[in-house]
């Protein structure tokens, strides 16, 4: 077999971590177009509308989490193959990763659509949203399912240093839902407009797309993995390795779906305008933090070349450049959005008390904005030492400060949405000093200083 990858293990610590965080930052916030291309089409269909995408995208968090177990075992495995010259154990991991990635599409349609209506009647404000919600959930789990493929081809080149495939196919499937979802949910051009069912399907088909380009590649392109009738038997100690690496991240993204469950759950109270207000400014969060995030998935690959050739040293300064990096993106976002947040929400709504709630959500939260950044990075170095379980136990000390509060909060006289958020700040703060605390522990333990 011809290989081909990138080799981290030489050259600029600096270069590397830009050359790898650019085209995934790029891709990453395509990616998130998705969404926010949904949202804004959403939005004109109502308050009820907004509040049930929003609950039912939830679920993402859910597959997110399975995903993650593939992407970040698959990706930790290569990088340390390609770190120690071993392309034959780098292809098998990856053919088995796409065997995983099949049976986990599998659950996730049946389990979707046989308990999406229930969990979306758990949290919807009204029965409107409800409506809307368990509609959207229907046509947009298809692509959910097909995330897997997807995100396994991604990862097994990530974990070769390559980024630049995945980043343009994330473009072109987003340009295609940007031209779906008018069509589909407003229905312009064809004078039917499908509403909620639209955005659901608009995704769909353009994740549909990205995985038909992500197929080709591998089968005409890529020389480092490739697909191997050969190699998809069950091997399930390669799977026990997958699974080691990935299950940590994986509990962690379910966590965030507990989070994010418990709080829609305690703003139920507050009705549709707070859950679409708090739903809207979680979104734009998750967009603004994607240029941090691209660093620590572009950490991951790069320390865990280094780590797989024993090269410490470079393991240690690529967190301290990452860290560095993150650091800056993050103190620029906060003060955004400390300034104005209201410029985030006027995109997508004109309802004032929507963006009254998502514009306090973000200019309170900004306070933790740097903490997630290291968080951010941390997490990246922990896939990249191959033991992700500490990022998981300071994401559960992070759940248990907030949900078990957040809970008994909405239940005493005179709570108000802030006290949430400042909840919020609180928690990640503390996960950040775990966090640093726990990876300090495993840089001495895997990667001892020469």
């Amino acid at each position: 077999m011809t290989t081909r990858s990138t080799d981290l293990t030489q050259g600029s610590i600096s270069g590397h971590l830009i050359r790898l965080a650019a085209p995934l930052a790029a891709g990453m916030i395509f990616q998130t177009l998705y969404y926010l291309v949904d949202l804004y089409f959403v939005a004109r269909l109502g308050d009820a509308a907004i509040a049930g995408v929003a609950a039912a995208g939830n679920v993402q968090f859910i597959i997110m989490s399975l995903t993650q177990i593939l992407g970040v075992g698959t990706m930790a495995l290569i990088a340390h193959a390609v770190g120690r010259k071993d392309p034959v154990n780098a292809n098998l991991v990856f053919n088995q990763s796409l065997v995983l990635s099949a049976i986990a599409m599998a659950i996730t349609l049946i389990g979707g659509f046989g308990l999406g209506g229930w969990y979306v009647s758990r949290l919807g404000a009204n029965p409107a949203a409800v409506a809307a919600g368990t509609t959207y959930l229907t046509w947009f789990l298809p692509g959910l399912g097909l995330q897997f493929a997807l995100v396994t081809m991604a990862s097994a080149l990530r974990g070769t240093g390559i980024v630049k495939p995945t980043m343009v196919v994330q473009v072109i499937s987003v340009v295609a839902n940007v031209v779906l979802a008018p069509i589909l949910i407003a229905g312009w051009g064809t004078g039917r407009p499908l509403g909620v069912a639209g955005a659901g399907l608009a995704t769909t088909l353009a994740v549909t797309v990205a995985v038909v380009l992500m197929w080709f590649w591998f089968t005409k392109l890529e020389k480092y993995v490739a697909f191997d009738a050969r190699l998809i038997r069950p091997d399930f100690a390669v799977w026990r390795r997958i699974f080691k690496i990935g299950l940590p991240p994986g509990g962690e993204f379910a966590l965030m779906f507990v989070f994010m469950g418990v709080s829609y759950w305690v703003l139920r109270g507050f009705g549709a305008e707070a859950q679409a207000g708090y739903g809207l400014g979680s979104r734009v969060m998750q967009a603004i933090f994607l240029p941090a995030m691209a660093v620590s998935f572009a950490t991951a690959p790069l320390a865990g070349q280094n780590f797989g050739a024993k090269k410490f040293d470079r393991v240690r300064e690529t967190f301290k450049v990452a860290a560095m990096f993150g650091t800056a993106i993050m103190v620029v976002l906060t003060i955004a959005c400390r300034w104005q947040p209201e410029i985030f929400f006027r995109p997508f709504t004109t309802e004032a008390p929507v963006i009254a709630v998502g514009a306090e959500y973000l200019r309170i939260v900004a306070w933790n904005f740097v903490a997630s950044g290291l968080i951010f990075t941390c997490s990246g170095m922990f896939q990249a030492l191959g033991n992700t379980l500490p990022a998981l136990m300071s994401s559960a000390s992070r759940i248990l400060m907030y949900v078990i509060p957040a809970v008994w909060l909405s239940t005493r006289p005179g709570f108000a949405l802030r006290h949430l958020w400042w909840l919020a700040v609180g928690g990640v703060a503390i996960q950040a000093v775990i966090t640093m605390s726990l990876l300090r522990r495993e840089l001495g333990r895997r990667a001892p200083t020469t």
